[in-house]
């Protein structure tokens, strides 16, 4: 099991008003998982999606991953667990602008604390863009591509550390329909191949990517159902 939250829960005290924005949600992961957090605005997805990803701690409920209860970690060892364990894919692409693909892919590698040697981090970003179908594009600068390939590059870079989790934040919302596709077929590609995604969606239609549909409405999961894939 790479997942397993029970009774999460997350509150904002802003000076004495009191925001339950995720309200005792229970479910667990396994690895190799596509599963879509669906929801309108409000409903406490992205909230969820940052305590997943180690961006927020929960205020109430257990979260194990990989079956440590990650109450126990440091704030350190939360820093540690994102760099190598998860890949961030946001809405907004998040690309260093004037600065070339390359060193987009290559960026996590450069606080691995592996230390590896130029000749394998030019082959594991050369790996991460064949993966997406851009490494023609490997000296092109960031804001020399459409959003589309924007989008690639930024899915690229959250594999090439190989982690454990991929997690999309609404991916193909500044996407038109046709760049949206694409990258859908690409997530489903890597969930395919083995990798555990879990994608933030508003989006019905994007959401039928996913095997899984987990249904958030105020804070609480309403429905968690697999899916049949398009």
């Amino acid at each position: 099991m790479l997942i397993s939250v029970r009774n999460l829960s997350k509150t904002y005290d802003n000076e004495g008003v009191l925001t339950h924005a995720v309200r005792g949600v229970s479910f667990n992961v396994e690895s190799g998982e596509f599963a879509a957090i669906m929801g309108p605005s409000g409903c406490g997805k992205s909230t969820l999606m940052q305590m997943l990803g180690f961006l927020d701690r929960p205020t109430g409920g257990e979260y194990y991953f990989e079956g440590v209860d990650t109450k126990k970690f440091s704030d350190d060892e939360l820093a540690y667990l994102r760099n190598q364990k998860i890949g961030f894919v946001f809405q907004s692409f998040n690309l260093l602008p004037r600065t070339t693909v390359y060193e987009n892919v290559e960026l996590p590698l450069l606080y691995n604390e592996k230390r590896e040697s130029k000749k394998n981090i030019r082959a594991r970003v050369k790996s991460a863009l064949q993966a997406v179908g851009l490494e023609r594009r490997v000296d092109y600068l960031s804001n020399q591509l459409s959003g589309g390939e924007q989008q690639r590059v930024a899915i690229a870079r959250a594999l090439v550390n190989d982690p454990a989790l991929i997690l999309a934040d609404e991916p193909t919302g500044n996407l038109d329909s046709k760049s949206g596709i694409q990258v859908m077929k690409i997530l489903q590609d890597l969930s395919n191949q083995g990798n555990t995604v879990i994608m933030v969606t508003h989006d019905k239609l994007i959401a039928e990517y996913a095997k899984r549909v987990i249904r958030m409405l105020d804070g609480k999961v309403v429905e968690d159902v697999k899916i049949q894939v398009k």
